[in-house]
């Protein structure tokens, strides 16, 4: 269809959206909303994320910080300073948005393992100042944060969230497909595989670096904003190192430099745990033997096995 292929909507974002379409059929309370709207959250971080590392080959371990930051400052800006939610979490990407792009230039001049170890201490920065700013948030024991009200309606059910977080989610997907499909993509598949041959043809490596790696933080900063009026409550733990490795896995559980594995793996990572209360003494043991015979038996990724299909489809 013509109006299909004009805005590139593909028949796997209409698969996802009927999938979360069909979602709400199997949630009995809210409490199964909840987790499932925390997934939602995870999966656009995780797919900014991808971004950055499936596509562009540059490695974060401060996502989680970058979203916890994003999350505070909006939290801040409403609760403290009296600001709408909306301009609220508009100044916080913005704020988040100069961050990234002025921590970018010296950071992703790094590569692999320093690159990595940068973006950790940034990660541990933010944390540390996040714990000991306590007139601002609360120190260790965070903060509470207002409700959620756009245009005189609070958000108060938990479907509203959902709902709200899956037209988020399938609208970054449609963006990020759109990217990865224009001339923009394709610098950042050729960054991934080697910086110099881009290079050699003129294309400003630092610049596109930067680009993407701000877009992933903006992402991040966006679903740890909406997190936090969702919770009503954000702590450190939300920016803590442990988020960011678990955004990481997410990533590589899924399948680096897919998009749609990024949603697979944090959903996974996100409801695995719900299902392992029973085992609560093994629970850590049981979630890192599952990761591994995943990472063992598929080292590209759960979203590989689908390829088949998606060869199948365009053939």
């Amino acid at each position: 269809m013509a109006w299909l292929r004009r805005w590139n909507l593909k028949p796997s974002l209409a698969i996802l959206a009927l999938i979360l379409a069909l979602v709400p059929l199997g949630l009995d309370n809210d409490f199964y909303y909840e987790v499932v709207v925390l997934s939602l959250f995870n999966a656009m971080i995780a797919l900014g994320l991808n971004l950055l590392m499936g596509y562009a080959g540059q490695i974060s371990l401060a996502h989680g910080a970058f979203a916890g930051l994003g999350g505070y400052i909006a939290a801040i800006l409403t609760g403290r300073y009296g600001l709408s939610p909306l301009f609220s979490i508009f100044l916080s990407l913005l704020l988040m948005a100069l961050f990234a792009w002025a921590l970018a230039r010296p950071i992703l001049r790094l590569r692999g393992h320093y690159l990595a170890m940068a973006t950790l201490g940034v990660g541990i920065i933010i944390a540390i100042v996040l714990n000991n700013e306590e007139e601002l948030t609360g120190g260790s024991d965070g903060m509470s944060v207002e409700s959620f009200t756009v245009f005189g309606h609070t958000f108060t059910e938990a479907w509203e969230w959902y709902l709200l977080a899956s037209v988020l989610l399938v609208l970054l997907v449609w963006l990020s497909e759109n990217l990865i499909d224009s001339p923009l993509g394709r610098v950042l598949r050729s960054l991934h595989d080697s910086e110099k041959a881009p290079a050699s043809v003129g294309v400003p490596v630092a610049r596109y670096k930067s680009l993407v790696f701000t877009l992933s933080v903006v992402i991040a900063a966006l679903a740890g904003s909406l997190y936090a009026f969702f919770s009503g409550f954000i702590s450190p733990q939300e920016a803590g190192f442990n988020h960011s490795i678990e955004l990481v896995v997410m990533v590589v559980l899924g399948g680096m430099g897919r998009l749609y594995g990024s949603i697979i793996g944090a959903v996974i990572l996100t409801l695995l745990p719900q299902f392992l209360t029973a085992f609560e003494d093994y629970q850590t043991l049981i979630y890192g033997a599952i990761i591994i015979v995943v990472m063992i038996f598929m080292p590209r990724g759960i979203a590989a096995l689908f390829d088949p299909l998606f060869r199948r489809g365009k053939r």
